[in-house]
């Protein structure tokens, strides 16, 4: 049997592609907007990502598992050391800043952040029924409405079924979002496609 390879080297040192070390910064959604780029547009998010501080280290002997925790002014978010992305902590200190500079224009990322909330919702929009009939036999203003919330078995509503409710406000993740370009400069990094939540939502945008 071969050697084990340690999980914190890098792609090159350990022979394995699939690894990669992973670079994570928190960020603030700025604006869409547009760039050129080898004569086309691409739509891309602008996200301000401005130096975030090294809060707090995790380690194996202390806390039983490895992480980094960064803060962008009061928000704060722990990266996990995972076995395809490892988290190198050696390389973190307290007080030290993590910049959009780590990112590389051409490479792929996972952005995880709350999507806007749409308030309280019927279960046409919220989980896409189509509505009870037509207008016709008796229905009269039934359209939108759920139907039967019963059951013939057991006389009571099975829980988790699909009503009315609150919709919105919930963690989404989005992957293989290609980074368009950075702007050290500006702590703006520029991701194709569009991100959840509304403008000055907080985003996770991680490797």
């Amino acid at each position: 049997m071969g050697e084990r390879v340690a999980l914190h080297k890098t792609p090159e040192a350990s022979g394995n592609f699939f690894i990669r070390n992973m670079s994570f910064i928190l960020g603030k959604k700025s604006s869409m907007t547009q760039l050129w780029k080898d004569g086309k547009v691409v739509p891309v998010t602008a996200v301000s990502a401005t130096p975030n501080k090294v809060t707090l280290v995790r380690n194996k002997e202390r806390d039983g598992y490895e992480a980094v925790q960064v803060a962008l002014g009061r928000n704060r978010c722990e990266f996990k050391h995972m076995a395809a992305h490892p988290v190198e902590i050696s390389k973190f200190n307290l007080g030290d800043e993590v910049t959009v500079a780590d990112f590389k224009e051409g490479e792929k990322v996972r952005v995880s952040g709350l999507n806007k909330g749409r308030g309280f919702q019927g279960v046409v929009k919220r989980h896409g029924f189509a509505g009870v009939g037509g207008a016709t036999h008796g229905q009269k203003n039934r359209q939108r409405h759920p139907g039967s919330i019963g059951s013939t078995a057991f006389q009571r509503v099975v829980k988790g079924r699909r009503m009315a409710g609150h919709m919105g406000m919930e963690r989404v993740t989005i992957k293989n979002l290609v980074v368009a370009g950075v702007d050290a400069e500006k702590n703006i990094i520029y991701l194709r496609g569009a991100l959840p939540g509304m403008k000055g939502t907080i985003l996770e945008i991680r490797n």
